[in-house]
This record gives C-alpha cells, sequence and structure tokens, in this order.
C-alpha cells in the first residue's frame, strides 16, 4: 500500500511577501510537509529524551561515554566518506545571517566556507525565513546584487571561482516554525522547514555547480539525534533523485552531552559526514543548563574568562581534533567574533593579536579550519593556516595520538582558576538586553562591544546569571548574586541606554520588551530550556 499523500501545509499569521511563490512553491511544500509527516513524531520522542537525560544528570551529577557503544569507538576500520573537492579546504570560515547584503559579502569575503545561517545569527520571523532562502537560490543563480540606501554603495558577486563554499544551518531541533502548520494545526520544526526548501530548491543546481547540498547541524545532543538526521539525508536525495551521500553534514558539537558521543555522531552520519566544530558560547550554556543544580564546583567564572586554554575546554578540542583524524572528518575551530572598530586602531591592534595568537593555537592543535565573524578577520585567519597547512588542502594526516581524555576531564570546571566577577555580572545584562533587544526586531547578528554576539551568547549571558543567583555566588565586591541585585544592575543599563542613544530612539525600540525577558529567562526558579521559545512568543513578523 502506498504512503498517504502528505498533509497539505497552511501558512498562517503572516504577512504576504515580495517573492514568496518563488520559494513557497506546491512542490517544495509537499517536500516539507513529507518531512513533517514522516519524521517529526521522531523529532518530538528526541526531544522527550532530551528531558529524561537532563534529569538524570541533576541526579547524579556527572556524565560518562556510553557503555552500550563501545564497539563503535573501539572499532579502527570505520571512517567518514571522503571530503568532496568543494570541502577539502576549509582552512577559513566566515559565519552570517542570510540577508542580501551579508550573502554578497561572505560569499566574496575570501574564506573557503560561509556558514549561511538559519539559526544563531538569525532572528526566526517570516521574512527572514523565507527571503534567506530566495537569496540563496538568487546567489547560485548569479541574480544577485545590492545597493546600500544608506551609503549608495553597490555588492556584486565576484567570479565564481573565488566564492566560498557554503554550508547552510538550519534551526535546531527544539524550535517550531508557527507560520507554517499542517491540517491539524501543528507546527512544522523549523528545521525541516529550512533544510526542507533549501534542499529541494538547489541540491541539483549545486550539483551542477560542482558543489553540493552541505550543512552545519546545530545543538545535536546525541548520536541519536544525528540518526535522525541521516534517515532525513537518505529521505530527501531519494526523493528529489540524487546519488546518496551527496549530502555532507557538520555537527556543531556544542552540547556537553554530544561531547561524549563525537565517535558515536560521526558512525551515524559516516555517509554523509564532513566534519565536526568547536562551538564555544553554545557549549559553555549547555554545561551550566546540564550542571545546573550541581554545586559550586559546576560554577563558570565571567564567560570571557574561559577561554580555549581551560583546561576543560582543552579537553573537549583535543578530543576533538583526535575523534575526527581518527575517522577521516574535518575538525572546524571556534569563532573570532571581533569586529574591527572604524574609529579606534589601537583597539583594533589588541584584538587582532588576540586572533591572530587564537588561531595560531588552533592550527598547531591539529584544526583544519577555523571561524571568523568580520570580513576583516579572514587574512589573518588565514595566515595562521597557511603557515601549517602550506599547499596541504587540511591536516587530517595529524592523528593526534598523544591525547588521553578521560570523562571526568571534559567537566572538570574548578579546573579553572577564575571567580564570576561583579563586573561580569554587568556585562551578561548588557549584553543579554541589548541582544535580545535587537533579536525582537529580526536581528540576530549584533555588534555590541565590538563584539559579534548571536543568541548562543545571550544564552550564556542569561544562563550564569541564574546560575550565580542559584550557588550564591559571592563577587569581589563583597555584593552576592540575588534577583535583587540583577534587578538593580538591569534598571541601571536600562536607563543608560535611553541615556546613549535618547529618548526618540529608546520609545521606537523594545528595549522594555528585552529587560524584562531577560529577567524571566534569568530568575524565573523554572530554568527555560531555551530563549529563543519565549521571545519567539514576542517576534513580530
Amino acid at each position: 500500500m502506498s504512503a498517504p499523500a502528505p498533509s497539505p501545509l497552511a501558512i498562517v499569521d503572516a504577512e504576504p511577501l515580495p517573492r514568496q511563490e518563488e520559494v513557497l512553491t506546491d512542490a517544495a511544500l509537499a517536500f516539507v510537509a513529507e518531512l513533517h509527516r514522516r519524521f517529526t513524531p521522531r523529532r518530538d520522542e528526541l526531544l522527550a529524551r532530551r528531558a529524561e537525560r537532563r534529569a538524570e544528570i541533576a541526579r547524579t551529577s556527572t556524565l560518562d561515554f556510553l557503555p552500550e557503544t563501545a564497539a563503535i569507538r573501539a572499532d579502527d576500520s570505520w571512517k567518514v566518506a571522503p571530503a568532496p573537492a568543494a570541502l577539502n579546504d576549509r582552512r577559513v570560515e566566515i559565519t552570517g545571517p542570510t540577508d542580501r547584503k551579508m550573502t554578497i559579502n561572505a560569499l566574496n569575503s575570501g574564506a573557503r566556507v560561509w556558514l549561511a545561517d538559519f539559526e544563531d545569527a538569525s532572528a526566526p520571523t517570516w521574512e527572514n525565513v523565507v527571503l534567506g532562502q530566495a537569496n540563496l537560490i538568487d546567489a547560485y543563480t548569479r541574480n544577485i546584487d545590492f545597493t546600500d540606501e544608506r551609503t549608495g554603495k553597490s555588492y556584486v558577486l565576484r567570479p565564481d571561482e573565488e566564492l566560498a563554499t557554503v554550508v547552510m544551518r538550519p534551526r535546531g531541533w527544539h524550535l517550531d516554525e508557527r507560520h507554517l502548520v499542517d491540517a491539524d494545526g501543528t507546527p512544522v520544526p523549523g528545521a525541516f522547514v529550512d533544510f526542507g526548501l533549501y534542499f529541494f530548491h538547489n541540491a541539483q543546481r549545486l550539483l551542477d555547480l560542482g558543489k553540493g547540498p552541505y550543512f552545519y547541524l546545530p545543538k545535536t545532543e546525541s548520536h541519536l539525534e544525528a540518526r535522525l538526521w541521516n534517515d532525513v539525508f537518505v529521505f530527501a536525495q531519494d526523493y528529489v533523485g540524487i546519488p546518496q551521500g551527496t549530502v555532507r553534514a557538520t555537527v556543531l558539537i556544542e552540547t556537553i552531552t554530544a561531547a561524549y558521543e563525537m565517535e558515536e555522531i560521526l558512525y551515524e552520519l559516516r555517509d554523509h559526514a564532513a566534519g565536526l566544530n568547536a562551538g564555544r558560547w553554545d557549549y559553555l550554556f549547555s554545561i551550566v543548563k546540564n550542571f545546573r543544580d550541581g554545586g559550586a564546583r559546576f560554577v563558570l567564572p565571567d564567560r570571557n574568562a574561559v577561554t580555549m586554554t581551560a583546561p576543560f575546554m582543552r579537553a573537549y578540542t583535543e578530543l576533538l581534533v583526535r575523534t575526527c583524524h581518527k575517522r577521516g572528518a574535518h575538525a572546524i575551530g571556534g569563532m573570532a567574533a571581533f569586529i574591527p572598530s572604524r574609529r579606534d586602531a589601537e583597539v583594533n591592534k589588541v584584538a587582532f593579536e588576540k586572533v591572530r595568537a587564537d588561531k595560531d593555537r588552533e592550527a598547531g592543535d591539529g584544526f583544519d579550519g577555523s571561524w571568523v565573524a568580520h570580513p576583516d578577520l579572514v587574512p589573518i585567519a588565514m595566515e595562521s593556516f597557511d603557515k601549517v597547512l602550506g599547499d596541504k588542502p587540511n591536516q587530517k594526516d595529524r592523528l593526534r595520538e598523544d591525547v588521553r581524555v578521560e570523562a571526568a576531564e571534559l567537566i572538570a570546571i574548578d579546573s579553572l582558576d577564575a571567580k564570576p566577577t561583579y563586573n561580569g555580572l554587568v556585562n551578561a545584562v548588557q549584553v543579554g538586553i541589548r541582544y535580545i533587544e535587537a533579536w525582537l526586531r529580526g536581528l540576530g547578528a549584533v555588534a555590541i562591544f565590538n563584539l559579534m554576539e548571536d543568541a548562543a551568547t545571550a544564552e550564556i549571558s542569561r544562563s550564569q546569571i541564574w546560575q550565580w543567583i542559584n550557588a550564591g555566588v559571592e563577587f569581589e565586591n563583597g555584593d552576592r548574586a540575588t534577583p535583587e541585585l540583577a534587578r538593580k544592575v538591569a534598571a541601571e543599563e536600562l536607563d543608560a541606554i535611553r541615556k546613549e542613544i535618547g529618548e526618540e530612539a529608546f520609545a521606537a525600540g523594545h528595549w522594555q520588551e528585552a529587560h524584562d525577558l531577560l529577567l524571566t529567562v534569568a530568575l524565573d526558579e523554572d530554568y527555560a530550556d531555551f530563549l529563543t521559545l519565549p521571545a519567539y512568543q514576542q517576534l513580530k513578523g
């Protein structure tokens, strides 16, 4: 008996967009509907499993490598599929949302890869979701240009051979798309909307360009979640009639639970795996979220004090490189988030030296590439990796067999000799309010204090406030972290913003909403799994 026809999908509570009919075709929506019908029940089961695992961590305050998958880790014979030519050299990757200007600038940046982001660097307004897809279609058909109305500057694509290879990041499993629902009124997971529309429109087109449909998979928490993605890829390739193994996926190891299942994640995706990435801020957020009731030994200091040289972060990155190279996969390093100042050369000089040191360390440790947030950082990161790689596309031949990481090392938070500070609390409040306000205006990647912030940095900010209060942290000035202190700091920041931007701009923004939402997710006894879930309810459009 043939499978039932997919439920028709309805667009709800969304103003019509110019060109949406080019993206939301009947055929594309039928594909998304079939993804939803086949795979959303498993997605729901996996989200429930996350909650069960988190309850177990709360009970035991520990994690370990999985005994039931020991045979996969012990079997040295398996490798991931060889990298396609377009993804073999990934020495510098630039990240950013898919608005028209960013699309052109990222493709032109000189980076080898552009992470085209529908996740943490994009607020999921319907306009961003749909027109971001249109911009990528336009890029692949070379029908994209942009003129800045403010400056009059025009942007056009360089020749094809000079453009970055696109690796697209859909939303994580936990986020739904409220504007696209099935016949029962159930929202389609955002991951299936983003992946489905992109894959349906571009898979064959990318093959014709000598590339392919490549993806970054965010916020994966287990190898079973990777298995679901692999099944999605197998179905999708058959559906549109392209060869199995055409898809390539790089998984962000940005949750603490995934750090214990790196080999298993690569194994599940082995015909479609391209590599793993070390995503710093979400990783710290995941540690706080999972061990938030684990006592003083799990209390993180100020986020900027947790560098990649912290012992538990070093264990994580070294294990990632060893795991990837053992299995023939790329190991991609973390983000350089600095945004150069057009006014302060000294600030730039100091920051560029920090970026260079960070990228030198990653290249020296065996990473095959790394992330930057701004085109001006591409040459700095490129120089670091060129010095180590030369003409080689990667250093997967560096097996790092010297690395031995025990389970306890990954969660040895108290191995870091640093404590939370009052200024750290102030910074967390500042970044939280300023980022959430921009997100509520539809901006997911925001320059704050010369750093490119996205949803991950907002998550670590609010999580640290929550953790410090619930752990009763005492700061160096004698103040204790309390809800009252957080409210006082937040009120002072709101006043400072009003003075900084003026009454008119303040009134036109979402500042009070952002202030209130930050305090809700930072102070509620019932810790929200993701800031973006309640924020999405307040997002207009």
